[in-house]
C-alpha cells in the first residue's frame, strides 16, 4: 500500500494524475431489495487505473486482495449445468474467501455473473462472521444499463435509488444487488468503442504490478487470474489482450461457448483450420450466423491464444472433483514455470500457498523435486509462516533445505515480536514495558524521540526480556543480550554483575530453537511452539518453562477462551511423558537430568523450575520422587527406619554399626559407565551418590593402607555421611524445635517470675538466647540466598512465603511479650502475649510435618481450604444474626442490658450449633421459677436478668429448628463434601518442604 501510494505521488505520475478527468462516489440504495447498499465510482474510460486502485483501499477500505478472479464470459444468457453451479457456488466462492481475494464481473443480472452473485448472497445469509465476506466488485459501461438516467446527474458523495428489473431480456439490464460494490465506465466519446473492456484490462495489469504481504511483509505481487466460463466470439478480443499482459487464464471445460471451442482446439492445436473453426462456432451457437471474414479473424486469435499455453490452464470439473482454489493456484504455478526453473521464481505462488494455507498443494506443486531450494530462497515465505501462524509450512520449509539457525537473527527475532495483535495480552506486557524505559530516557528532545521512534520498531528485545523476567526470574536472566559487553574484568574487584549491552540486530541468535519456542509460546500458538520444542534441546526444562509462562499469562489475561487455552495446554504433560521415557531408559541418567544445570536457561536444574511452575504432576512422577527419597537420605539407605535414625542421633556410636545402612556396603565396585560421562557436572557429583568417595574408598583398599589409616577413614567417611544428610539435618532440627516448645510451656507454666529485679528466671534467659538463634535463622533465609539479586527482591520473596510471614509474627510477639513483662504495670500483659505466642510456635508445627506421607495430604487440603472456610463461615454468620436476633427480640423484647444482648445473639446461637441447647431458657414450658424479671426498670437498675417472654414462643422453637437443620445438616455437610473435594498437591509440597528442612541447621541455634 505505501509502494502504491508512492508510485501515485512520484514527480513523474503526479501531473497526469492531475489532469485526469473528475470522477464521483456514492452509494446505490436498491429499494426493491431490501437495505441492500453498494458503493460505486462513476469514471470516465480514459482514468488511470492507479486512482481506482486508491479509492477502492483508502476510500471504500477494502482490505488489499491476496488474488483477483475477473470473470471472462458471463454477459452470455445460457443454460447453467448443476456440476457448474456447484463449482460457482461452493468452488469459487470457498477460494475467494478462503484467499481474501476481489471477483470482477460484468456487473449485469444476466448470464454467469447473476447466478454467481447469487452464490456471494447466499454466502452472505449463511455467514455470521464480518471477516468471511466475499467482495464482489462489478465492471460496466453505463450504456449497457437499464436506468442509466439515474447515475448520469449524480454528485459526489451521494446515495442514488435505484430499482431493478429481472424482467428486461436486452439489450439493457439491471445492476444486480447482490455486488458489494461498482465501477461505472462512462466512454467521454461515442467514437470509442470497447472503452469498458480496455479500462478492465489496465486496472487487471496495474493492480497485478502492486504488491501486498502477509503480516506486513509487503513481499508479492498480487496474482490477476481471468476464469473463462461459456463466453461469445468477443471473448477471444479480451482475452487476447489479456494474454499480451502475461495474465494466466483459467478455462473451464464443459461450460459451453467459447471455452468449450478453446478445450477442443488445446488439445489439439494443428486443427485450428478456418474450416474447423466455423463448424465449432455453428455447433456452440447454432442460432448465430457467421461471416467468413470473421471466421477468419476468429482462426488467427484462436492461434494466437493457444500459443500462450504457459498461460492457459484447462480442467473440466465435471470429470475432476478438484477444489477450485487448489486449481487457480496450479494455474498460477504453471504460469511461473514457463519462465524459469529457479527457486526465485516460485516465491510469489508460495506466498500464496502460504498465505492459503495449502500446504498439500505446496507439497505436490512446488517442493515437488524439480526445484532445488536454498535456505535463502525460503527467508521471506518462513517469516510469512511465522508471522500468519502456519505450523505446517515451517515444518515444510525446515524440511526442505530452510536452516533455521541461519534464518533466525535478532532483528528478525524483533520483527517477529513487533508482528503481534494489537488485541493480545503480550501486547499489552510489552507496551508497558516499552512506556516505562520511554520514562527512562534522558538526554533527548522530543522532536528527536519521536523520530526515533518513527525509525526503530515499537518493541525491542530488551522489553520481551523483561517480560519474561517477570514470569521466569532468574531463568531468563541475560536473555537477549550481548555477552560480549557483559561480564566482569579481573581487575575490577567492585564490579560484580555483568552489565547488559546492546545487541548486534544482525547476529544469530545463539539458541534459535528455544527463542522461536518461547515466542510461540508468549502468543499461546501451540501447535507452533511443540513443534519448535520437539526440534530444541533440554526438552523436560523447555516444557516446564512454558508451563510456568502460562500460568503466569492465564492469571493475567483477561478473555475467558484465551484463558482457556491457556489452562489446557498440555506443556506439564508433554515434560511428564519425556521424563518418563528417560526414566525407564535410565533411572541414573534421568536423575542426572533433574538437577543438571540447563545452558538453555541460565543454569536453572528441571527441579527449580519445576518448583517455580508448581508442577504438580511432575513431582508426583516416580522417578522424581524416588529421586527426591535419594536426596532427603543422602547416602543412607531409604528404607531406614525412623527409630534406627533417632537413635543414631541420640546414640552416635551406633553410627559405626550395622544399624544403619550406608551407600557403600550396596554399591558395587565397578562404576556403571554411563556414570563416568555423567560424573563431570558438579551438581551431579554433588548430589547422586558421592561417587567421588567410594572411589577414593577403592583406591585405598587397591594401596593396602595401613590398618589405622582405613579406621580413621571409616569413622569420618561414616560420620559425615549420617550427619550431613538432609533427613538427619531436619530430624535434628524437629527434635530441637520439640525441645524448645518444651522449655517455652516450662517457662510460661512453671517458671515466669515477676518484673526484675527477681525475674527473669535462668530458664527464660535460655529461652530469649534460643528465640535469639531463630531470629539469626530468618535473617540467613531471607538474605544470605544463592540467589543473584538484590535486598529488596530478596525481602519480598521471603515475605511471600505464609510460613515466613508466620514466623515474623512470632518472633514480633515474642519481643512485644518480653518488652511487657519487664514492668509491673504490664506484667500480665506481657503474659498474656507470650502465651499467644507460644500457640502461634506450636502451629508451626503443621509446616515442619507437612512433609510426612499421610500428614503431608491432609495439610495441604487444609491450606488450600482456608480461602473456601471464609465464604462458608461468611453463610455461617449470616444464619447465626438472623436466628440471634429474631430469638432475642421474642424472647427478651425489654432487656437493654449490651453484654446480655452480645451473649443471646451470637454467643449462645454459636454454641447451639454444637449442641449446647439451653431449653429451659428458650421453651416456657420446660421453665422453672428464678430470679428474673419483666420490669424493664428493675432490669435496667437492679441489674436482674429479664425472665422470657412467652408470647409466640412457637415460633421461637420452630426458628431453632430451622436453624440447627440448616447448619448442622446442611452447612456442615457442604464443608465436608468441599473438603473430600479437594485435590491433593502434597508431592510438590514436599520437595518445597524437604528442600527448606534440609537448609536449615540441625538445631535451632545457626
Amino acid at each position: 500500500m505505501e509502494e502504491m501510494e508512492t508510485k501515485l505521488c512520484s514527480s513523474d505520475k503526479e501531473e497526469p494524475f492531475k489532469r485526469e478527468p473528475p470522477y464521483c462516489t456514492g452509494e446505490i440504495d436498491f429499494t426493491a431489495c431490501g437495505k441492500k447498499r453498494g458503493k460505486f465510482i462513476k469514471v470516465p474510460n480514459t482514468i488511470h487505473p492507479g486512482i481506482i486502485f486508491e479509492v477502492m483501499l483508502n476510500k471504500w477500505k477494502l482490505p488489499a486482495p491476496n488474488l483477483v478472479v475477473s470473470l471472462a464470459g458471463e454477459e452470455e444468457n445460457f443454460q447453467v449445468k448443476p456440476w457448474l453451479w456447484d463449482t460457482l457456488k461452493k468452488g469459487l466462492i470457498k477460494a475467494a474467501q478462503s484467499t481474501g481475494a476481489w471477483i470482477f464481473t460484468s456487473a449485469l443480472r444476466v448470464g454467469i455473473t447473476r447466478h454467481l452473485v447469487q452464490a456471494v448472497r447466499d454466502h452472505a445469509l449463511a455467514s455470521t462472521s464480518s471477516k468471511a465476506r466475499v467482495t464482489a466488485i462489478g465492471i460496466t459501461s453505463l450504456r449497457k444499463m437499464q436506468h442509466r438516467e439515474i447515475l448520469d446527474n449524480t454528485k459526489n458523495e451521494s446515495l442514488v435509488r435505484y430499482q431493478s428489473n429481472d424482467n428486461i431480456q436486452g439489450p439493457l439490464y439491471s445492476l444486480d444487488h447482490n455486488h458489494s460494490h461498482f465501477i461505472l465506465v462512462d466512454r467521454i466519446t461515442p467514437d470509442e468503442p470497447g472503452g469498458t473492456t480496455k479500462l478492465r484490462l489496465t486496472l487487471e495489469k496495474h493492480i497485478s504490478e502492486q504488491r501486498t504481504g502477509y503480516g506486513g511483509t509487503g513481499s508479492i505481487e498480487i496474482p490477476v487470474l481471468c476464469l473463462l466460463v461459456n463466453g461469445g466470439p468477443g471473448t477471444l478480443e479480451r482475452m487476447c489482450s489479456s494474454l499480451e499482459n502475461s495474465t494466466p487464464w483459467l478455462i473451464l471445460a464443459g461450460s459451453g461457448g467459447t471455452a468449450d471451442i478453446l478445450a477442443a482446439f488445446m488439445n489439439d492445436p494443428q486443427l485450428v483450420m478456418p474450416k474447423a473453426v466455423e463448424k465449432q462456432f455453428k455447433e456452440k451457437f447454432p442460432s448465430k450466423s457467421f461471416l467468413w471474414k470473421d471466421v477468419l479473424q476468429w482462426t488467427a486469435t484462436i492461434q494466437n491464444i493457444i500459443s500462450h499455453q504457459h498461460l492457459l490452464t484447462l480442467h473440466n470439473f465435471e470429470q475432476d472433483g478438484s477444489e477450485l482454489d487448489t486449481v487457480i493456484l496450479k494455474a498460477l504455478v504453471k504460469a511461473c514455470k514457463s519462465h524459469s526453473q529457479e527457486a526465485q521464481e516460485y516465491l510469489d505462488e508460495l506466498k500464496l500457498a502460504v498465505a492459503w494455507n495449502r500446504v498439500d498443494i505446496a507439497k505436490s506443486e512446488i517442493f515437488n523435486g524439480d526445484v532445488e531450494w536454498k535456505s535463502c530462497d525460503l527467508e521471506e515465505v518462513m517469516m510469512d509462516a511465522l508471522v500468519n501462524d502456519k505450523p505446517e509450512f515451517v515444518k515444510l520449509f525446515i524440511d526442505n533445505g530452510a536452516n533455521i539457525s541461519e534464518f533466525l537473527t535478532y532483528s528478525r527475532l524483533q520483527r517477529l515480536y513487533c508482528s503481534i495483535s494489537h488485541k493480545c495480552l503480550l501486547y499489552e506486557l510489552l507496551l508497558k514495558k516499552h512506556e516505562e524505559s520511554k520514562l527512562t530516557l534522558t538526554g533527548l528532545t522530543g522532536q528527536h524521540h519521536k523520530e526515533q521512534r518513527e525509525n526503530c520498531p515499537l518493541f525491542t528485545l530488551s522489553e520481551v526480556s523483561r517480560v519474561l523476567k517477570d514470569f521466569l526470574h532468574d531463568a531468563c536472566k541475560g536473555f537477549y543480550q550481548d555477552p560480549r559487553y557483559g561480564g566482569k574484568k579481573k581487575s575490577d574487584k567492585m564490579n560484580t554483575k555483568p552489565l547488559p549491552g546492546p545487541l548486534d540486530m544482525n547476529q544469530k541468535t545463539e539458541n534459535p530453537w528455544r527463542d522461536l519456542f518461547v515466542w510461540a509460546v508468549l502468543l499461546n500458538r501451540h501447535k507452533m511452539a511443540n513443534y519448535f520444542w520437539a526440534m530444541g534441546q533440554e526438552g523436560v526444562a523447555s516444557a516446564l518453562a512454558a508451563c510456568k509462562i502460562l500460568k503466569e499469562m492465564s492469571r493475567l489475561e483477561t478473555e475467558t477462551e484465551v484463558e482457556r487455552i491457556m489452562k489446557e495446554a498440555k506443556y506439564e504433560q508433554l515434560a511428564v511423558e519425556l521424563f518418563s521415557e528417560c526414566y525407564h531408559n535410565s533411572e541414573e541418567r534421568a536423575f542426572a537430568l533433574l538437577v543438571r544445570k540447563s545452558q538453555y536457561w541460565n543454569r536453572i536444574t528441571c527441579l527449580q523450575l519445576a518448583t517455580e511452575a508448581d508442577a504438580k504432576s511432575f513431582f508426583a512422577h516416580d522417578g522424581v520422587q524416588a529421586f527426591l527419597t535419594k536426596i532427603w537420605w543422602g547416602d543412607m539407605s531409604t528404607n531406614t527406619q525412623i527409630l534406627k535414625l533417632i537413635c543414631g542421633f541420640y546414640c552416635p556410636f551406633l553410627i559405626f554399626t550395622n544399624l544403619i545402612a550406608f551407600s557403600e556396603e550396596k554399591q558395587s565396585k565397578n562404576e556403571p559407565e554411563p556414570f563416568r560421562e555423567l560424573d563431570t557436572l558438579d551438581t551431579e557429583r554433588t548430589l547422586l551418590f558421592s561417587r567421588g568417595e567410594d572411589r577414593g574408598s577403592g583406591k585405598l583398599e587397591k594401596q593396602n593402607p595401613p590398618e589405622n589409616t582405613a579406621w580413621v577413614t571409616f569413622m569420618f567417611t561414616r560420620w559425615r555421611k549420617f550427619w550431613t544428610a538432609p533427613v538427619t539435618v531436619f530430624m535434628g532440627n524437629v527434635i530441637m524445635y520439640f525441645a524448645f516448645l518444651f522449655l517455652f510451656t516450662y517457662v510460661i507454666l512453671l517458671d515466669f517470675k515477676p518484673p526484675p529485679p527477681e525475674g527473669p528466671s535462668a530458664t527464660e534467659i535460655i529461652l530469649y538466647f534460643w528465640v535469639f538463634t531463630l531470629v539469626l535463622e530468618e535473617i540467613r533465609q531471607s538474605f544470605y540466598t544463592d540467589e543473584d539479586t538484590n535486598l529488596i527482591k530478596k525481602c519480598k520473596l521471603y515475605v511471600e512465603d505464609n510460613w515466613n510471614k508466620c514466623d515474623m509474627v512470632t518472633i514480633f510477639l515474642f519481643i512485644i511479650g518480653v518488652t511487657c513483662r519487664m514492668r509491673n504495670s504490664t506484667f500480665q500483659a506481657g503474659r498474656t502475649i507470650l502465651a499467644i505466642d507460644f500457640m502461634v510456635f506450636t502451629l508451626r508445627l503443621i509446616h515442619i510435618f507437612a512433609i510426612h506421607k499421610q500428614l503431608g495430604p491432609k495439610i495441604i487440603i487444609v491450606e488450600r481450604m482456608m480461602k473456601d472456610v471464609f465464604f462458608f463461615l461468611f453463610f455461617l454468620s449470616v444464619w447465626l444474626i438472623a436466628y440471634g436476633v429474631t430469638t432475642q427480640a421474642l424472647l427478651h423484647p425489654d432487656d437493654r442490658q449490651a453484654e446480655w444482648i452480645f451473649r443471646r445473639v451470637l454467643y449462645r446461637p454459636y454454641l447451639q450449633i454444637f449442641g449446647q441447647i439451653p431449653l429451659d431458657e428458650i421453651d416456657t414450658s420446660r421453665m422453672y421459677p428464678r430470679n428474673c424479671t419483666f420490669n424493664p426498670l428493675e432490669i435496667l437498675h437492679k441489674n436482674l436478668p429479664s425472665c422470657p417472654n412467652s408470647y409466640a414462643n412457637w415460633l421461637v422453637i420452630l426458628l431453632l429448628v430451622i436453624f440447627l437443620l440448616v447448619t448442622n445438616v446442611l452447612l456442615m455437610n457442604l464443608l465436608i463434601a468441599m473438603f473430600r473435594k479437594r485435590s491433593s498437591s502434597w508431592p510438590r509440597s514436599k520437595n518445597r518442604n524437604m528442600g527448606a528442612g534440609a537448609k536449615r541447621k540441625l538445631s535451632c541455634k545457626p
